[in-house]
Formats: C-alpha cells, structure tokens, sequence
C-alpha cells in the first residue's frame, strides 16, 4: 500500500486560522506547517507498518458548545471528572474548549489556565517563546500536519515558587469522527513551582461507526531551575481511532519531571514520549503501562536525553498483550559527550497471555561519555507458573490467580495516579480490556 497523501496545504492551514482569528504570527506559523504537511514524509517507527493506517483524515473543525458550569457538561464528560471539588480543570469537546475552571486563590496567585487557542491572542509572548519549540513541526508529515492543525488544547503557567496542591484536569473527549482531534498541551512551569497535571484522553464514537478518527496531540512541558512537574495521562479511546502522541519534557537545572501514563486505548497507537535533560542536577522519572488486545498494533517509545552534569533518568514500561495484539516497545537513554555523572536506567518487561500476542522489548543505551552510570533490563514471556501453582496452593483459582498476577504486574504505575477518579477508571478500562 503506498504512503497516504494529504491535500492539506499551505492555503488550507491559513485559511483555517484566519477563520479562528488568531494573531497573525500564529497564521503564519500554521501556513509554514501546511506546506511542510504536503512534502514530508511519514515517520518510519520501527516494525510498525503505519502506511497501512489510515492516517490521511484530517477532519473538519467541529467546535463543541461551550458552558459556564459543570452542571451544564454533557454527562459523558462530567462523569470523568473528579467528585471532588475542583480548583483547576479544562475540557475540551472534539475541536474546540467547552469549559475551564481556575479558582480564584490560584487566580491570585498567578496561575494561568486557558486553551492554547486563547492564551496565542492573550499570552503572546509566553506562548511564542515555548510553543513548538520542544516538538517540532518539521520532524515528518503527522507532526507538520499537527502544527498546522492543532485545536483547543491547554496552556498552563505555574509562577516561580508557586505550589498546586492538587492536580489540575484535562479531560480531551471526541464523538465526532468526522472532527479534527489534535490537542496541545502546552505547561510552563517556572522557577521552583510545583504541579501536577492529569490527563484523560477517550472517546464515544457510537455503535457501528467504522470512520477512523485520527487523534493527532502534542504534550510539551518546560521546568525551569528547581520546578518539580507531574504529567499522569490516560489514553483511551474507541477501536476505530487511531491514536497518535508526541510527548515532550525540557528540564533546566535541578528540575524534574514524573510521566505516569496508562497507554490503554483500544485501536493502532504510536507514542513517543522524550524528556530532555539539558539542566545539571535534572532528573526524569517515566512510568508507562499498556495493554493490548485484539489485533492492535502499538509502536510505545519513551527516551531520555541527558546534556546535564549529574542528571538522571529512570524508565519503566509494562505491557500486558492478548488475542493477536503486537506492540513494539523502545526504550531509548542517549547520554551526549559532556553529561559526566549521568546515570540512566530503563526497564522494560512485557507478559504475553496469547501464542498469537508479540510483543517486542527493545531497551537501547547510546553513550559518548565515559564518566556515567547506565543499566538496562528487558524481559518477555508468560505469566510465571510458579506464582500461579503457589496461589492456587492458597485455594485461589486458576484464572483468579492469573488476574491477581497480572493486576500486581501492572500496579506500579496504576497505584501512582494522584486522582482517585481516574484511578478507578483505570480499573474500570483493566477490567474491560483484559477480561
């Protein structure tokens, strides 16, 4: 099958942003990535044929109606919202954000919250100086394509020394198939704040609905000196979706950085997430776990790029694999000439409860310093029998022993979700996804 075409171009990317109204600087950013849409080629992930996806829909700008309250969500948003009371949260409905909410005590202390969308017109110059500078547009055709087209979205600014204690929501929902879905993310985190941001991405797309839906997003988070960021992110969506995210960290001196992600969505997925370590004394902390079932086809790599003296990085990815699902997962620490004291460790281990699931552990270490610390473990095979001869020892059944097992397996990431909704409905999409 030959690599998918896009008719997207230049004059597509500009008219769309002109019909936004967005600022001038923006309509030219979004013209430049147009043209590079039309040129580029798709990205070659490992194994992973993704020219046989169907990845030329772009969609149709289809805004949701935006309210003032939660009360006024429609009820398959609400219901992924926390019961609790919430001091900062942003939803956005297939194209467009519906709903925000930022207290008035983080108000005051200088938090922004808004879509990406407004803060371009009225955080200018906060936005122009991070936007797309840690992803970039001309990398292969999907990011152009995103540059060009992304919607809605969230930008978050977190003042130097400002502490959030609790976490602040994104909920990003499609049931429009025919919608352009493409959120950014964009969090600037200053000098020694704190924040914790969690992420839930899914959608409704309705019974017998075969159109592919292509979630097209970016996530790019900046630390500054001391700031400390938390990024837990929820993928789960319809099979006929196909979802396709780039996640991006830049941390200067001292700071750090925690991924949390559950990568359970129940169609073909290709994942990148990168931190960045440029600053000495910089650490990157990356949890991930999935789970594949029937014929999904994943493509799941996690890097970290150390530059910094003394820096940091630790990666742990757990999959789960059934029916005839495959997933290729990488596992990527580059160490540059320079970053002496490094120390980068990866881990990647996946179970495969099928004779028909693959699943494919690629840990790779690329050095050019000699003063540092690497490690790398990699493991795949079956459910242990002999923790299951030892349950079933305890008058546990078979396939509840198996269950528990897996469940044990995957807990480490699961039981780090800092919301208790979301938590649960990570439970929820376990119990569904596996059985």
């Amino acid at each position: 099958m030959s690599t998918p075409t896009t008719s997207f171009n230049r004059e597509a990317a500009a008219a769309l942003s002109r019909s936004k109204n967005e600022p001038a600087w923006l309509v030219a950013w979004r013209e430049q990535a147009g043209e590079w849409a039309s040129a580029l080629e798709l990205p070659k992930p490992e194994k992973t044929p993704i020219h046989r996806w169907t990845l030329d829909v772009q969609g149709a700008h289809r805004p949701g109606k935006a309210v003032t309250a939660k009360a006024d969500l429609p009820a398959s948003i609400a219901s992924k919202l926390s019961e609790e009371e919430i001091e900062a949260v942003i939803v956005q409905h297939n194209s467009s954000v519906i709903y925000t909410r930022l207290s008035d005590e983080l108000k005051a202390k200088g938090v922004i919250l808004t879509s990406l969308e407004e803060a371009a017109r009225s955080h200018e110059e906060l936005v122009r100086g991070h936007l797309m500078t840690a992803y970039e547009r001309d990398e292969h055709k999907l990011s152009a394509l995103h540059g060009a087209l992304w919607n809605g979205g969230m930008f978050l600014y977190v003042p130097r020394g400002v502490v959030i204690e609790k976490p602040v929501q994104a909920i990003l929902f499609a049931d429009d198939a025919e919608a352009t879905f493409a959120p950014h993310i964009l969090v600037v985190a200053d000098a020694n704040s704190q924040v914790t941001v969690v992420e839930h991405v899914s959608s409704d797309l309705g019974e017998g609905v075969s159109a592919t839906l292509l979630h097209n997003a970016a996530v790019e988070i900046f630390a500054k000196p001391g700031a400390k960021v938390r990024y837990a992110s929820v993928h789960h969506m319809d099979s006929t979706a196909i979802d396709v995210t780039y996640r991006r960290a830049i941390l200067e001196k001292d700071s750090r950085i925690e991924w949390i992600v559950g990568e359970l969505h129940e169609g073909n997925t290709l994942v990148d997430t990168k931190s960045i370590l440029k600053g000495n004394g910089s650490t990157s902390d990356a949890k991930v776990i999935s789970v594949g079932t029937g014929s999904q086809r994943m493509s799941l790599t996690t890097r970290a790029v150390h530059y910094g003296l003394s820096s940091e990085s630790d990666m742990i990815t757990r999959a789960v694999m059934t029916n005839e699902a495959t997933a290729i997962i990488n596992g990527i620490t580059k160490i540059e000439k320079g970053a002496t004291k490094a120390n980068g460790q990866q881990t990647e281990k996946v179970l495969m409860l099928s004779p028909k699931a693959r699943g494919d552990a690629n840990p790779i270490l690329l050095i050019d310093e000699d003063d540092v610390k690497a490690g790398h473990a990699a493991s795949v095979g079956q459910v242990n029998a002999e923790q299951v001869y030892y349950l079933m020892s305890r008058g546990i059944s078979k396939e509840e022993a198996e269950r528990l097992i897996i469940y044990g397996f995957l807990d480490p990431v699961v039981s780090e979700i800092p919301v208790e909704s979301v938590r649960d409905e990570m439970h929820r999409i376990l119990e569904r996804k596996l059985g």
